[in-house]
């Protein structure tokens, strides 16, 4: 569950990590008179769960209380990739003397927590060379102690016993305690801003586990599904959107994987994941092939290697959908092979569609139609 900035700013003040002062509104009368408690020049931030809002014209810097009202009525109507903007975060502007970077997330592969940090921070952390990243694991029997702290901060070029190395070294244990006692994913900072002797975390990014969420009572949830995700959700389907022309349906996680990775390799952009699971039968797999055209994709790839899966369920879905539309909208190649691969075969011929035997042709193939 990923947290809006301004949630995360909550938390992280509650954890003695200092912020801007500010808060969230929703209306543009709400911006004005938190505007006028500051009292002086401030920012109006959109708050989606998103990057890039800055570049999307999502944050302002109105320098009088008008001024800020202004800007929150023109940013709450805005939409920012694909999300529209409900509220905004209305805090004082900072005098920003240096940007860092610093962050807490989970090493999967290390089965530990890892911090990642540079002396660099800001909008174009993502570009900075790998030998301006500091990356040192957490040792889940030692956790956080001063020390490992105080080796971070003297890699980023910040000394340790100046005011701002010491607040450093308070912050970095702020947010491992966060990892630890709210089950996160990812905490970060970016910028972490030098103000004269103050050190600010100007932007906060939290996610949560999902899988802790019943145990976190004490946090808002937010429900950061799209509208197709949380229709696939409700059909108990594993599905992500992303930003390609090629929708794609598969049956279990890897395979699923190994078909984006098919296509990427090939010159394709997927549109989304979607695994269709080895129980879901003709009924659901009709409805998740409504979801994906819902996505307006420029063509679509089914890849079957049924097990559990029955081709002739996914190949009926199929047909279903197409006669209910009058046709298949767009174009669709199908790699159908395993439990009843014969019959499924059979009622796709039935329709003028011919079935791949390699999954690798048949990326090349949609591929070919997509472009």
């Amino acid at each position: 569950m990923k947290m809006f900035e301004y949630m995360g700013k909550e938390l992280f003040a509650k954890y003695g990590i200092p912020t801007p002062k500010g808060r969230m509104a929703t209306t543009p009368e709400e911006a004005e008179k938190i505007a006028v408690e500051i009292g002086g020049p401030c920012v109006v931030k959109s708050q989606v769960l998103s990057g890039k809002r800055g570049k999307a014209g999502g944050i302002k810097f109105p320098k009088t209380p008008a001024e800020a009202k202004a800007a929150a009525k023109e940013v709450l109507a805005m939409t920012i990739q694909g999300l529209p903007v409900e509220c905004v975060l209305v805090e004082e502007m900072l005098k920003i003397d240096k940007e860092l970077y610093m962050s807490i997330t989970v090493d999967g592969s290390a089965k530990q927590a890892v911090m990642i940090a540079s002396a660099y921070g800001g909008m174009e952390i993502e570009a900075q060379p790998e030998e301006y990243i500091i990356k040192k694991h957490i040792d889940p029997e030692l956790g956080m102690h001063p020390f490992f702290a105080r080796e971070v901060i003297r890699r980023m070029g910040v000394a340790i016993n100046s005011p701002h190395g010491k607040e450093m070294v308070k912050i970095v244990q702020s947010l491992y305690k966060i990892c630890k006692e709210k089950d996160a994913e990812l905490v970060e900072i970016n910028p972490l801003v030098f103000s004269d002797d103050r050190v600010i975390a100007a932007d906060a990014k939290v996610t949560i586990d999902d899988d802790a969420m019943f145990r976190m009572v004490d946090l808002p949830f937010v429900d950061d599904k799209s509208p197709a995700e949380r229709a696939a959700a409700d059909l108990g389907l594993s599905f992500v959107e992303l930003e390609g022309d090629i929708a794609v349906m598969a049956n279990g996680a890897g395979i699923t994987m190994g078909t984006l990775d098919t296509l990427a390799a090939f010159g394709g952009t997927p549109r989304n994941f979607l695994d269709a699971g080895g129980g879901t039968g003709r009924e659901q797999t009709a409805k998740a092939l409504k979801i994906l055209l819902g996505l307006k994709p420029k063509s679509m790839f089914i890849n079957i290697f049924g097990g559990i899966t029955r081709c002739d369920d996914v190949a009926n879905a199929f047909k279903d959908v197409s006669t209910e539309l009058g046709g298949f909208p767009i174009p669709v190649v199908i790699r159908l092979v395993g439990t009843n691969q014969e019959a499924g075969r059979e009622i796709l011929k039935s329709i003028g569609i011919e079935a791949f035997d390699f999954m690798q042709d048949a990326a090349k193939r949609v591929i070919e139609l997509t472009k």
